[in-house]
């Protein structure tokens, strides 16, 4: 049978860290039975059959929140053969009071005292020695950030599971609450190791603690001697005595440094970040720049080489041969710019300047240097730039940015000598097919069938490709949150949003599902598990998925790269419109008599700051990261097939075939699409192809850009410019937008529906975010439309004000539920 140790902690107490070193990547993830509260287990590295089960982070063993509740549950039915419990060495007096309860379980445990590197450069001492005689296990001094002392606790931990001796109680509360203790102890029916613990929280009256016993013995009798004798109820008696027990721990083995009362380094920053006036510019410029590094610069690097040349046009391997093709191209393009030139003046376009004379100039031969200026259109960008050609040769002083130095007759004679062929950069050096060119040539040399070729070129690598272009971008995004998550800036924001939301009725606690939402949005509805006000729960369940997921990171990237010349701004506005609509919404909702209340309390730990080690930030990228792309190994890969299919198939003359690019207006998407894309006409977007993409954005967010990639990339320029085309400004940011807030995945809204228990309320969530998606899409493109000259003015602007109008009426009106107090009851009050 294996060996079952379970590690213990504080939220915040590097609990998830030091899990990570002890099992590595041997970690597997699922929920609890019976909860959706996510359940970490790995084996010890190096040990086959050690399970290491990482407990929800937990401040003790009372019933207040479900992870205590899981975590009791676990250690009393499972019962492990070992607990690891690890506390914060800088914040130890609080974090004793979980491991009190610990030891009572009678499972041996090992204490890893975390962070005695930040304990040291504070100028504290830990006396180790004592502290393990005063609590009666052993305890051991680790950094889990920097890996110290890991050897040391894992060795200890496996040598007490082996061996299973309990460890020795060496402390007693007061007198009266241990003979209350030993009484109710002796009427108890479980194992003689476990009757200490059932005892007392027998005594703290603690009644979900019968559900773990077969029969409940009445404790009334001791219950009302202590609290006649303490004048106190007998839970606040209980942890006064731990309290007690503590303090003495605390004066014997630790020593705080009070020389002058310096604050430390994180009370330091604390002071500008958390500041009332600074905290939240500050935050925009963090996300701003986080956004920006992953959107704009190195990710939007590392994603349009990808795209470029992966599933582009091919690369030249380390820049082998890569120069010699660059003036090989660069000659083949001069020719080709002459003869289009030529082509300009010969068709007489009333464009070009001096064209009457220049075309003289030339036929006479009189004039070497005889120029023409004419436009050409970039592919990409769409711009439209000037450009100086000269026929003969290049004067002296011209500038050599605008001048052909090839004349017409060069230029004919160069395509002689190479047949007018393109030049092909496999030609030189060591050359990379791209992704799609490799499967091309590997279809075409088995004689592949045109359809089968078809689905795998145009529907599995656009579709599938289109996602996977932008893994890069994501990834840099993963690990730019992971270093704000580990260094202890991301429980900050949660301070800081927590100030606001109070503000406006809202609970702090409901940050928190937002925070874990970034990543993804299932384990971020799932931890509003934590709230126990039921009206602010189901409030944070609805809202959640506002924030942009991992998943919408590529759609927010095609869309800012192809109509927004790829800005930082348009990414980070989306996770701000995110924030504001969870705001708004909680507003206007708390109103209603469905939500109306006071918002539940919020206590959060702040850790200490930290420089996050190199492995924990790139783990946590790996983690996400390899989700992101399973899913596109099978849920898109099964969803382009899909698109692929009804894009290319359809009934044309009366038959079903399959259709070409131009006929594709006639396929099954089509007509699906053209049936319903009406609905969205207000938002400028009502046409089938996008209306199409974002109903598969249902299945899975990524879906969006996978189909484009097929509805977009059959042109004759690339997605890009196709995206560029049939959108303006007002028109992407709207529909932007509108994927942005409307219903999440299928695997979100499952989320949602176990977490409400309640069909009613599921679909009142759903129809509340594609509502309020729909609404604020439309006045984005009416007011927009009319500054960009996208639209006129007409009904929908008027509607579009009109909503408006309605939205600040609902934001600013009084609370109708809330009682206002009359003179008598504010003087008593």
């Amino acid at each position: 049978m294996s060996v079952k140790i379970a590690l213990a902690g504080n939220p915040n107490s590097g609990k998830t860290t030091l899990f990570n070193a002890l099992t590595g990547s041997n970690q597997y993830v699922g929920n609890w039975p019976g909860v959706t509260v996510e359940k970490k287990e790995g084996k010890l590295k190096g040990h086959k059959d050690i399970i290491i089960t990482d407990l929800p982070g937990i401040y003790s063993l009372s019933p207040y929140t479900l992870e205590e509740v899981v975590a009791r549950n676990y250690l009393i039915k499972e019962y492990p053969d070992a607990i690891i419990n690890i506390i914060d060495g800088t914040n130890i007096e609080r974090n004793l009071y979980l491991s009190t309860q610990l030891i009572e379980l009678g499972i041996p445990v090992i204490m890893a005292v975390n962070m005695m590197d930040l304990v040291k450069k504070n100028g504290d001492k830990i006396d180790i020695k004592n502290l393990s005689n005063a609590l009666g296990c052993e305890v051991v001094e680790i950094s889990a950030l920097k890996g110290t002392g890991i050897d040391e606790v894992k060795e200890k931990a496996v040598a007490a599971a082996q061996k299973k001796v309990q460890n020795k109680r060496v402390h007693s509360f007061d007198q009266a609450v241990e003979d209350a203790i030993d009484s109710v102890s002796a009427k108890l029916t479980v194992e003689e190791r476990k009757k200490r613990f059932f005892a007392i929280k027998l005594l703290e009256k603690d009644t979900k603690i019968a559900e773990q016993m077969d029969s409940v013995p009445d404790c009334k009798d001791e219950i009302k001697a202590l609290e006649d004798k303490f004048d106190d109820d007998t839970e606040s008696i209980i942890t006064s005595e731990r309290y007690a027990y503590i303090s003495s721990i605390i004066g014997k083995c630790v020593k705080k440094n009070t020389k002058g009362e310096k604050l430390t380094t994180s009370d330091k920053i604390d002071k500008i970040v958390t500041n009332r006036i600074l905290a939240l510019p500050i935050f925009i410029i963090v996300m701003w720049l986080v956004y920006y590094i992953a959107m704009s610069t190195v990710g939007a690097w590392c994603t349009d080489w990808t795209n470029d040349n992966l599933f582009g046009d091919g690369f030249h391997l380390f820049g082998i041969g890569s120069k010699d093709y660059e003036e090989a191209s660069g000659d083949y393009d001069a020719a080709t710019n002459a003869l289009d030139a030529y082509g300009v003046l010969v068709t007489d376009d009333e464009d070009a300047i001096d064209v009457d004379a220049t075309k003289a100039a030339i036929e006479a031969n009189t004039n070497t240097e005889a120029s023409v200026k004419y436009q050409m259109e970039d592919e990409e960008t769409l711009d439209t730039y000037d450009i100086d050609v000269y026929y003969s040769e290049v004067p002296a002083g011209a500038k050599k940015d605008k001048t052909n130095a090839m004349s017409y007759l060069d230029a004919v004679e160069y395509f002689n000598k190479t047949e007018m062929a393109e030049i092909d950069p496999a030609d030189y050096g060591v050359f990379v097919p791209s992704i799609p060119d490799l499967a091309e040539r590997g279809l075409d040399k088995i004689g592949c069938a045109d359809w089968l070729k078809g689905l795998i070129l145009d529907g599995i690598i656009a579709g599938v490709g289109a996602v996977l272009g932008f893994v890069p971008q994501m990834l840099v995004l993963f690990i730019l949150l992971a270093i704000l998550e580990y260094c202890g800036y991301m429980a900050r924001i949660a301070f800081i949003m927590d100030r606001i939301f109070r503000k406006f009725g809202l609970s702090g606690k409901s940050f928190i599902p937002i925070l874990v939402g970034v990543g993804c949005g299932v384990p971020g509805i799932m931890a509003s598990r934590t709230i126990e006000n039921e009206k602010d729960r189901r409030m944070t369940v609805m809202t959640t998925t506002f924030i942009p997921c991992g998943a919408k990171v590529p759609f927010i990237a095609m869309i800012a790269g192809a109509i927004f010349g790829g800005s930082s701004l348009v990414a980070t506005s989306a996770y701000f419109i995110g924030i504001a609509a969870i705001i708004c919404s909680g507003i206007i909702l708390k109103k209603t008599k469905m939500f109306a209340g006071d918002p539940a309390p919020f206590v959060m730990e702040l850790p200490p700051y930290h420089i996050p080690t190199i492995g924990s930030v790139l783990r946590s990228m790996w983690e996400r990261g390899w989700s992101f792309i399973k899913k596109a190994g099978t849920i898109i890969l099964l969803s382009t097939i899909f698109v692929w299919f009804t894009t290319y198939f359809g009934i044309l003359d009366g038959k079903f075939q399959m259709l070409s690019e131009d006929q594709i207006d006639h396929s099954i998407l089509a007509k699906i699409g053209g049936a319903i894309c009406w609905i969205f006409k207000p938002q400028g977007w009502g046409d089938w192809q996008a209306t199409v993409a974002s109903i598969t954005g249902l299945v899975a967010k990524e879906n969006i850009v996978g189909t484009m990639g097929i509805l977009y990339g059959g042109g004759e320029g690339t997605v890009y410019s196709e995206l560029a085309k049939a959108f303006t400004t007002a028109s992407g940011f709207s529909f932007l937008v509108f994927n942005l807030l409307c219903a999440p995945c299928f695997a979100a809204m499952g989320a949602i529906k176990r977490e409400m228990n309640s069909a009613k309320w599921f679909w009142f969530a759903i129809g509340y975010q594609c509502g309020f998606a729909y609404l604020v899409s439309l006045v984005i493109y009416r007011i927009a439309g009319l500054f960009t000259g996208a639209c006129s003015f007409g009904i929908g602007t008027v509607v579009a004000i009109l909503i408006i109008v309605a939205f600040f009426f609902l934001l600013f009106r009084p609370d109708p539920n809330k009682k206002v107090k009359t003179s008598k009851e504010f003087l008593n009050a």
